[in-house]
């Protein structure tokens, strides 16, 4: 098998794994979902590597994503420097400085909320902890992304100490994620029942 057959491989099964991790995630009534948002946002906001941050880098949820929305919010109240991204071209974006979530946001690629033209942009390397999305992970800090590729570039420019944290369902936990070599794993994973350390 070639270096390309090995990677169009990973990738078709890293796309099985992802429609698998979706699905599930999908399913999970409206009800169940608030009810664990509500928890994993108790546990992040618990987390020292959050609570220590002073830039932090976060998402506007999408579909049946984790909602991210009361946690923003008690990051702003904190008094804690908040960027969310901004798709420049393919396969990047910015980390971009948000101050008020209604006031800052407008439509943005894909119809995700992004932050509006004319706000700062804040370098990678100031970012403290990026909440990172995905849709599958592993226990081993492995991700499965939507496919874009955005965020493994912009975690690329972090500082070393950067805390890359993901939070999730339980029903997106897999037993392996399949990885390649541009794939970068998240440091701690957080769902509606744990917390889990995978830097070790």
């Amino acid at each position: 098998m070639t270096s390309d057959d090995h990677e169009t491989a990973t990738a078709l099964r890293k796309r099985a794994v992802r429609a698998r991790a979706l699905e599930a995630r999908d399913a999970l009534p409206a009800a169940a979902r608030a009810a664990g948002s509500a928890r994993i946002t108790e546990r992040l906001v618990a987390l020292e590597e959050c609570a220590r941050a002073r830039v932090v880098m976060a998402y506007v949820p999408v579909r049946s994503e984790f909602d991210t929305r009361a946690l923003l919010r008690r990051l702003l109240d904190a008094g804690v420097t908040l960027a969310l991204p901004r798709i420049t071209g393919p396969r990047t974006m910015d980390a971009v400085r948000v101050a008020d979530l209604e006031r800052d946001l407008v439509p943005g690629t894909f119809g995700i909320p992004a932050p509006r033209d004319g706000l700062e942009a804040v370098w990678p390397s100031l970012l403290d902890c990026v909440l990172v999305p995905g849709s599958a992970f592993d226990l081993r800090g492995g991700r499965c992304g939507y496919g874009g590729g955005y965020y493994d570039n912009l975690l690329r420019a972090t500082r070393p100490d950067c805390h890359r944290v993901a939070a999730a369902f339980d029903v997106q936990l897999v037993d392996e994620v399949p990885c390649e070599p541009h794939d970068l794993r998240v440091h701690l994973l957080v769902t509606e029942t744990r917390v889990l350390d995978l830097r070790a």
